[in-house]
């Protein structure tokens, strides 16, 4: 595939956790792959935490926008290969329709928005959230999609989202 695939990471409202997945498949799998994220109901902007996060560790965060998933299945938009719901909440909501019948899987992360307590708790579990994240979409970048059959391949990306243990 000489086109990038393209990757649409969904969380409810967009603000955290598919952000942190856009942000680090753009950076690892740059060339390869291409990451979006939306949300089914976005908050409108992205958490701090979730910046100052990024921007800690390098990223670009000039892409970072909290953005409606109906911008993603409109005619002209970019045609997703994959998506991936990173929040419960989202698994369980209604999709649109994506153009191109896109491989989907359920890639669940506890919600680091959701914590309560000091600044630190809230920042060890944005770290948390981004380290789950960064392990999964590692493992995902290295499968070898071009020599894997489309059963074999989603029974794959199922299994990246249980394999990990959810807390640690």
């Amino acid at each position: 595939m000489s086109e990038p695939y393209n990757v649409l990471f969904l969380c409810t409202g967009n603000s955290a956790r598919s952000i942190l997945a856009e942000a680090i498949l753009n950076r690892v799998g740059a060339g390869k792959f291409k990451a979006y994220s939306a949300g089914s109901h976005p908050k409108g902007e992205v958490h701090p935490f979730a910046l100052q996060l990024l921007k800690t560790l390098n990223h670009d965060t000039s892409f970072a926008r909290s953005k409606d998933w109906e911008e993603f299945a409109v005619p002209g938009a970019p045609e997703m290969n994959f998506v991936f719901t990173v929040c419960d909440n989202a698994a369980n909501e209604s999709c649109p329709v994506w153009p191109g019948q896109p491989m989907t899987a359920h890639w669940g992360v506890p919600d680091p928005a959701a914590v309560e307590g000091t600044d630190a708790e809230k920042h060890l579990a944005f770290a948390e959230a981004y380290r789950m994240l960064n392990n999964r979409i590692s493992i995902f970048v290295s499968l070898p999609m071009n020599m894997i059959d489309k059963l074999a391949l989603q029974k794959r990306l199922d299994e990246i989202g249980r394999d990990l243990p959810k807390a640690g």
